[in-house]
């Protein structure tokens, strides 16, 4: 199987050594995403909903620049600088893949980059 990478200028360029995703053997792998505007690169303001929002349309920028739809995510991951975010992050997460129900794990961390309150990646299938 060949790695293949997926770019977009949807979403905001990597801000380290790695790709936005990588498709390989029918699957897609998302980097994980913050809430970072794609045409200006920096985090967007407004708490946690304006944040949560930024990502998921990031991440739903790059799965279609895969070919693949936010209905064929399987896997999420969620990192949330504070828990007290859980049931805001939910209700637009719902939004974004409530049709979808991927499997799904949250958890919360000390820092984000950039400061950033939260970040998520996916796994989708192709």
């Amino acid at each position: 199987m060949q790695a293949e990478e997926v770019r977009t200028d949807g979403a905001p360029k990597a801000i380290g050594p790695y790709e936005q995703a990588i498709r390989v053997g029918g699957f897609l792998f998302t980097a994980g995403q913050i809430a970072l505007d794609p045409k200006t690169g920096t985090l967007v303001e407004g708490g946690i909903a304006a944040q949560t929002s930024r990502v998921l349309e990031n991440l739903k920028a790059v799965v279609e620049a895969a070919g693949t739809t936010m209905d064929r995510v399987v896997k999420a991951t969620v990192y949330l600088k504070t828990m007290a975010d859980f049931a805001a992050v939910n209700e637009i997460y719902g939004e974004y893949l409530g049709k979808a129900k991927p499997a799904r794990s949250t958890v919360g961390v000390a820092e984000l980059p950039r400061g950033a309150l939260i970040e998520i990646d996916l796994v989708a299938i192709i």
